[in-house]
Order: structure tokens, then C-alpha cells, then sequence
């Protein structure tokens, strides 16, 4: 669906190119996760069968898991090379299987590898990035980056969600190293409490942060048609969202941007969010 949508003659300039396999996404993988963590997954996902595999509830492996959670990692990689050298303004990653919660050591929540983490990390090593942010509108809360980067003050971690809902984590409350600012919302909440919350809790800090790079959890799944959350939003939200990123890129990061697809399941809704998501990249990035 986001492929039909993205056909469309609105977005005939977008440059597209194929998510990668990158021989050195190992070394990058493990800065973000224990080695064991990457030793155990590539196991699970290379020796599985033509029945797939569950690793818990939720997260199930199969035959092409393996290379996908890997093309989705190159696909972070590369975006940060892209938007870090200037070749490009801000870089939309298509890619599944989503990241946020994954964990250190611990894959869940349909998540082997935390993407955006990685890609954050990928930053700082790689581009001598100093203070990278992730924010996460995603209708889940990204607990797997919030424990990433729980105790580093210039990783900036910034979530909307919905509370109570799965993981369970995302509370006030947590606050890392007074760099971990989360905004649970409620149930029914649609724009008017998004757009309170994420002015108050998420863009006023990230403004004192002034990032090097805002990274985007783009998940889609706040939609009020989706069917695994109760938030209330429309395609215009994520307008609105994406627009202020934008603004807070453009002031203190060059207008760098690498928004990176998480949850969204329904597909219609998901496409339409997407294709409005990507449309106002595109405008804010000229």
C-alpha cells in the first residue's frame, strides 16, 4: 500500500534507492546491542525452518527475517551517511521489520534490532555527530530506546504514547539522566491533547538540546483506524508533527532529518499517513 500510494505524481523527485546490505552492520549493530544479542538473532533467524519461529508472543522470525532486519539496520546507516554529508536534506526509511523496542539484549514487540538507536550511534561515531534525538510518535512507547539511552545525557530520547498499552513503560516518571522525555497520553486523545503534549513535553526540550540530528520513530499507529491502539489521530497530525520537526531541524541541524518507519497496521490509514509524512519531508526539505 505505501508503494502504490508513493507512485503517485507528488512524489515523481524523490530519489529511491533500495535498502542495503552492509557488510560492516555488525560493528554498528553492537553499539547499540550486546554481541550476544546479535549473535543469538542471527541464529534464530538463519536456522529457521519453512515454519516460522516465535522468539516470545509477539515476535516471530522466518526465512526472511534475517536479511530484512538487516536491510532495515543498512537502511539507517545509510540515510545518516546521506543527510550527514549534505547529499540530502532528510531521508525516509520504508522499512519493516520495525526497531523501537527492541532492547540491549532483549528482541520484542515484532522488533530484533533498534534501527533508530543504531542509526543515532552511527551518527556520533561515524560523523562526529555530538547530540543526536529520536522522537517517537509511534502509539507504543519505544521502550527499547528509552533503555538504550537511558544514561546518556547527549542522546535525547522524546515519546507521545499511549498509556496503559503495550510495553507498559513510557511513564513521566522516567527520565533517564534528565534526557528521556515521555508524554503518555490517554485513550481516545486526538489532536488538541497530541499537539499540547508534544509542544509542552517533547519539541520545548528538544529546542534546549538542539540537536546535531533529529532521528523520527514513525509510527503510524495513533491513527484512529488502527486497529492496536484507542488515540484519536488523522493524517493532518502527522502533518502538523512532521512540520515541527522540521522547524527544529532546520534551527539547529541543518534541516537534517532520517525518519525511520515503526508500527501502522492498518494499511490504508498507514499509507495515507505515510504519503502525507513523506510529502511534507519533501516540502520542508528545500
Amino acid at each position: 500500500m505505501i508503494d502504490k500510494v508513493l507512485e503517485h505524481e507528488v512524489y515523481q523527485a524523490l530519489l529511491r534507492q533500495e535498502a542495503p546490505l552492509r557488510d560492516d552492520d555488525e560493528i554498528h549493530i553492537v553499539k547499540a546491542h550486546s554481541q550476544r544479542h546479535y549473535g543469538d538473532m542471527r541464529s534464530v533467524a538463519t536456522s529457521v525452518g519453512a515454519v516460522s519461529q516465535r522468539i516470545d508472543g509477539d515476535t516471530v522470525v522466518s526465512q526472511g527475517t534475517w536479511q530484512a532486519a538487516r536491510r532495515a539496520v543498512g537502511a539507517g546507516l545509510d540515510a545518516v551517511d546521506l543527510v550527514m554529508t549534505n547529499t540530502s536534506r532528510n531521508v525516509f526509511c520504508q522499512v519493516r521489520p520495525p526497531g523501537h523496542h527492541a532492547e540491549t539484549a532483549k528482541a520484542m514487540g515484532f522488533c530484533l534490532f533498534n534501527s533508530v538507536a543504531i542509526a543515532a550511534h552511527y551518527a556520533r561515531d561515524k560523523h562526529g555527530a555530538e547530540r543526536v534525538a529520536v522522537i517517537d510518535f509511534d502509539v507504543h512507547h519505544g521502550n527499547g530506546t528509552q533503555e538504550i539511552f537511558w544514561s546518556d545525557k547527549n542522546l535525547f530520547y522524546g515519546s507521545t504514547h499511549q498509556m496503559p498499552l503495550f510495553p507498559g513503560t513510557g511513564a513521566l516518571s522516567e527520565t533517564g539522566v534528565g534526557n528521556i522525555f515521555n508524554a503518555p497520553m490517554r485513550s481516545g486523545d486526538g489532536r488538541e491533547p497530541f499537539e499540547d503534549a508534544f509542544t509542552e513535553r517533547i519539541l520545548k526540550p528538544l529546542h534546549n538540546f538542539s540537536p546535531d540530528l533529529v532521528l523520527i520513530s514513525a509510527g503510524f499507529d495513533a491513527h484512529r483506524d488502527d486497529p492496536l491502539g484507542g488515540m484519536q489521530l488523522v493524517e493532518a497530525d502527522y502533518i502538523w508533527a512532521t512540520e515541527k520537526l522540521a522547524d527544529i531541524a532546520r534551527r539547529h541541524a541543518n534541516g537534517r532529518i532520517v525518519s525511520m518507519l515503526e508500527g501502522g497496521y492498518n494499511l490504508t490509514a498507514l499509507a495515507r499517513s505515510v504519503a502525507v509524512h513523506v510529502k511534507t519531508l519533501m516540502e520542508t526539505g528545500r
